[in-house]
């Protein structure tokens, strides 16, 4: 069992008033943990500050469109407004530490610098290579300043919490939802269109 998340994509009118124009597409509709918490605060495991996700279950908006539900199946709402996502630093730390599980995978690139290969949960040999070189058994976000991991010609590096590790703006998960909005922001405004969620 799991917590599914739904949304919608609203415009306000002339008239002041908010309508839904377009749910949230599938490919946000997947039980991303890593990218709700990042976004929403809700769910997860990252570690995120307290209230530093970007909009931090921010309740329902009062003058949401009727299309929202609101019972006690649904909760943990939050939105935001095009203007909002726009305004988002993506490569702000979101907690104070790098990921405790998480580390970069770099590969050489193709002119020879390291370049951001993957991120991912730590493996084993990964940890244990760690712990010889350290000379103690430590998770990612404990390794000393500067500290990593060379091993078959990759290296391995504690990664920070940020919203484009782990809800990038143009992945195949969120950025469709974004890539909505702003087409109608450009028709209609950035403060005119909001993304609405939910979970339940």
């Amino acid at each position: 069992m799991g917590t599914d998340i739904e949304g919608l994509i609203e415009v306000r009118g002339l008239d002041g008033r908010w309508a839904a124009r377009d749910w949230l597409p599938d490919c946000a509709l997947v039980r991303d943990r890593y990218a709700r918490e990042c976004l929403f605060g809700y769910g997860g495991s990252l570690g995120l500050d307290r209230g530093r996700a970007l909009f931090d279950q921010r309740g329902k908006p009062d003058d949401v469109s009727g299309d929202v539900p609101d019972d006690e199946i649904n909760h943990s709402h939050s939105y935001a407004t095009w203007a909002e996502v726009v305004a988002v630093d993506w490569d702000a730390p979101l907690a104070d530490r790098p990921s405790w599980m998480h580390i970069g995978e770099w590969r050489p690139g193709p002119h020879g610098e390291l370049v951001l290969h993957d991120v991912y949960r730590a493996p084993t040999e990964v940890l244990d290579a760690a712990e010889e070189l350290f000379g103690e058994d430590l998770m990612p976000h404990e390794w000393p300043e500067g500290g990593e991991v060379h091993l078959d010609g990759v290296v391995y590096r504690p990664v920070d919490i940020t919203p484009r590790v782990f809800a990038p703006p143009d992945g195949d998960r969120w950025g469709p939802a974004w890539a909505v909005m702003r087409e109608l922001a450009a028709v209609h405004g950035d403060e005119n269109v909001r993304l609405v969620v939910w979970f339940g």
